[in-house]
């Protein structure tokens, strides 16, 4: 597979895709070069330079996996890459640190007048008594949006004595109080009780332009403004207005609506400190974003799904790490569902027993209908596509959770229902180490581990039935790595499942068919 990467890059992400891709670093590119070089590579990675627009997309032939080296994916068509099974990902957590410390840093700077003295001391002048500032320490610092980087923020402030209130309606208060923040009900609580209010937001319809001559008129005049979370989010000529006349006492801006921009009324007042959007400019922060967004291509090009996919069902918070590993489980369960049924089914029911079903299982649902479906279609499945063309396929999926689960800790059951009836499979992982192994299948209770090759038999449950399946794949070169069988009643019907080494030809199968006995015989390939 290759992977085209159009903006510098940390190396350390270059050669980590070296390993394993065919790389080409082409910087520079224009619009019209991208869309003539973008139909041979499976990858893309950019940062925030690089336009991934419909057209691209279009172009794109063979584009599975696009990874941003940052948190914002604005300049990338997510829509247009989903309706072609493009997963996008980027790297939202890689500049966290460094985006919280500007934000400490321009709040103090601000605070300070720490940029006007400095500049003034360079040009001759000790102006002392010019540039009194105002302490941090017992003063509230006004959180809008509570996440990674609000978060951290919080932290630092508290750590300089300030007492922090924060707005953000996706976080609980018992997670705030344990924070030691407080929570506000409203936006304008924030503006409205703090001296000094920080943006913590996604630019998006809502909250573009959020911050207008309204929402300044509610601060105090004593109040001063940090925005390094996106440009757009503050009304600039409201913000001029409201420095210039004494409404608020400053503020401190990383972004703007319009960048690059060199030329704002905001950069000739005093009472403002800015900076050219350097809240993720440090060397630890893009080679994190570099890095982050090679490991999430190469996740998507194995196959699977990162955990900064944006247009994919990811498990998040809690328990995301342990649902993770039940991806490739679910998958094997879909696709022995299909290899074991006569007929395909239009309605598939995903059960999920024990641990597994206390967590978000959007990703399971997905890997499942990712196996069954994987045998039917003529194009490649991946985590965004795969729902789509379920739904297109006519079938039916549905859900069900319960904390019981008599035997294992956590339990998957796949039924499919159509015309020839039903069908299920279940597995479960065991151990330390998370090992799958399929558990139920054909009407009976198993234990094999879902190696690439297998075989499935029924059979009547009589003495010497194993040696004669021995004997014949022995005669046929097919080596046996394990097996399992399954029961019912004595001298009823049973199962056998075998991990092979390599396929069981067609020959083998209709020789094991012929045996008196045997009702059944599948070869079957994870």
């Amino acid at each position: 597979m290759k992977i085209l990467i159009t903006e510098a890059l940390a190396e350390s992400g270059v050669e980590l895709l070296k390993e394993e891709f065919e790389v080409d670093v082409l910087l520079g590119l224009s619009p019209e070069e991208l869309v003539e070089k973008i139909g041979s590579y499976d990858g893309l990675i950019i940062r925030s330079a690089t336009q991934v627009t419909s057209e691209v997309i279009e172009a794109a032939d063979s584009l599975k996996a696009i990874g941003r080296a940052g948190i914002g994916v604005d300049n990338i068509d997510v829509e247009a890459a989903s309706r072609r099974g493009i997963l996008v990902a980027n790297a939202p957590e890689s500049n966290t640190i460094a985006a919280a410390e500007h934000t400490l840093g321009l709040m103090l700077a601000a605070a300070r007048h720490i940029p006007a003295a400095d500049s003034s001391l360079r040009n001759g002048e000790w102006k002392r008594s010019s540039f009194k500032g105002v302490e941090v320490a017992e003063k509230t610092l006004g959180l809008v949006g509570l996440g990674h980087v609000g978060a951290i923020v919080a932290r630092g402030a508290l750590g300089m004595g300030m007492k922090v209130l924060a707005y953000d309606p996706y976080l609980s208060e018992d997670k705030m109080r344990s924070m030691n923040v407080r929570r506000a009900q409203s936006v304008e609580e924030v503006l409205e009780g703090s001296d000094f209010i920080s943006l913590h937001v996604p630019r998006t319809p809502q909250t573009t332009g959020m911050i207008d001559e309204g929402a300044l008129e509610r601060m105090k005049p004593s109040a001063y403004l940090v925005n390094v979370a996106r440009g757009g989010i503050v009304d600039e000529t409201a913000l001029y207005n409201a420095l210039k006349e004494g409404v608020i006492s400053g503020a401190a801006l990383d972004v703007y609506s319009e960048e690059p921009t060199t030329d704002s009324p905001l950069f000739g007042l005093p009472n403002v400190v800015v900076t050219p959007h350097l809240g993720a400019s440090t060397v630890e922060a893009q080679d994190r974003a570099g890095t982050t967004a090679a490991e999430q291509v190469a996740t998507a090009l194995r196959g699977q799904v990162p955990f900064h996919a944006i247009n994919a069902p990811v498990p998040s918070g809690e328990g995301a790490d342990f649902v993770a590993q039940f991806s490739g489980l679910c998958e094997a369960l879909g696709s022995l569902l299909y290899q074991l049924t006569d007929r395909p089914g239009d309605s598939l029911r995903i059960e999920y027993r024990g641990e597994i079903s206390d967590y978000d299982t959007r990703l399971l649902d997905v890997s499942a209908q990712k196996g069954l479906l994987a045998p039917m279609v003529h194009e490649p499945l991946n985590f965004v596509n795969t729902p789509t063309l379920a739904r297109g396929r006519g079938l039916k999926v549905e859900t069900s959770k319960t904390r019981e689960s008599a035997d294992y800790t956590s339990l998957v059951t796949l039924r499919l229902t159509g015309e020839a009836g039903e069908s299920a499979v279940s597995g479960t992982l065991v151990g330390t180490r998370m090992q799958p192994r399929i558990i139920e299948a054909m009407g009976f209770n198993l234990d094999i581990v879902p190696e690439k090759h297998l075989l499935f038999i029924l059979n009547k449950d009589t003495p010497g039935m194993i040696g004669r399946i021995g004997t014949i794949l022995g005669e046929h070169g097919v080596n046996i790595g394990n097996m399992a069988v399954g029961r019912n009643e004595p001298h009823s019907r049973a199962a056998m499942a075998f991990t092979v080494d390599d396929p069981v030809p067609e020959e083998v199968l209709k020789n094991l068919r012929e045996i008196p006995g045997f009702t059944n015989a599948r070869a079957i390939t994870l």
